[in-house]
């Protein structure tokens, strides 16, 4: 691609076994009403050869096979690679269990232009199967426990006030980020895998100086979760989920949190933990017990990485 439009989006999805989620989101950004975005679809060694088969039928996008499962975030960042050697001004992340409303990258692209310093931009999400109820309006971030609170989590847009407005967080599920934040703060930190990447993405983009802001009338829906819903002998989620998820939470409070602040984070995601321990204890989840039981032992003791920069 010699040269390209500003502005121009490269959407990233990300694919890992999903192929009736994927091809749904395809069909629905088919629709946008936006003209200079390209789709990178990012194929995490799914079985049955399903990057072939969705490039088959959605012609248009570009596929990238990887060899293995790199996990969210180096999925991702293999596809943030390719946009920015491309050379596209904006790149957004976007989970392959959603359906978009046409107008909604239009209204994203607007809260650039709206603050200098803006670096990323989330829509606002609904639940795909109950398209009133929130899935998220945002990140909000509590410093002294190290704790990240979802803006919106489970509420009707009836009962709740929805407004463009500063954020601490986004998402990761549906997330437009700017070149410039990207080549100021680096790529997503591959040490996390999945969860809470897109935290701790958020926090060093606010350490670099770039806001990042909610665009209230950019709608999107989500099916959350559709990699990770899965029958097991435990129940829908996996066992990995729940090892992530703790480890995940416990980087976060080294890399964040400092001094007493330490103590206090980690007593209170310890609480929260051993309590999920005697949970699925009672409930004879004992592959969900030792997950849990691991994170927080690789949560503390496995050398924290940083994140790359491209290059």
């Amino acid at each position: 691609m010699p040269s390209t439009p500003d502005p121009s989006v490269a959407i990233i999805l990300v694919n890992w076994n999903g192929y009736a989620f994927t091809a749904d989101c395809l069909r629905s950004l088919r629709k946008v009403d936006f003209q200079y975005f390209q789709v990178i679809l990012v194929d995490n060694a799914s079985k049955d050869q399903e990057g072939k088969k969705l490039k088959a039928e959605f012609p248009e996008i570009e596929l990238v096979e990887n060899t293995k499962n790199l996990g969210f975030a180096g999925g991702n960042n293999v596809g943030i690679k390719m946009a920015l050697a491309a050379g596209y001004s904006h790149v957004m992340l976007l989970n392959n269990d959603t359906v978009v409303a046409p107008d909604f990258l239009g209204f994203m692209l607007q809260e650039f232009r709206k603050k200098p310093n803006v670096g990323v931009v989330q829509p606002l999400i609904f639940f795909l199967h109950d398209r009133k109820k929130i899935w998220s309006a945002g990140g909000k971030w509590q410093q002294l426990w190290c704790r990240s609170i979802t803006r919106g989590d489970r509420r009707y847009i009836g009962d709740f006030i929805v407004k463009d407005r500063d954020l601490d967080w986004a998402t990761g599920c549906c997330m437009l980020i700017g070149r410039k934040a990207l080549l100021d703060t680096g790529l997503l930190n591959e040490n996390y895998f999945a969860y809470f990447e897109d935290v701790e993405w958020s926090l060093r983009f606010k350490e670099k100086g770039f806001e990042i802001e909610l665009a209230s009338d950019a709608v999107i829906y989500h099916e959350a979760g559709a990699s990770s819903k899965k029958k097991h002998s435990e129940g829908t989620l996996s066992a990995s989920v729940f090892y992530y998820h703790v480890r995940n939470q416990f980087y976060l409070v080294r890399a964040k949190s400092h001094g007493i602040q330490v103590l206090f984070a980690a007593s209170y995601h310890l609480s929260r933990f051993t309590l999920w321990m005697a949970y699925f204890g009672l409930r004879g989840r004992f592959q969900k017990l030792r997950a849990v039981a691991r994170g927080i032992k690789h949560g503390w003791t496995l050398p924290l990485q940083k994140a790359k920069a491209w290059s």
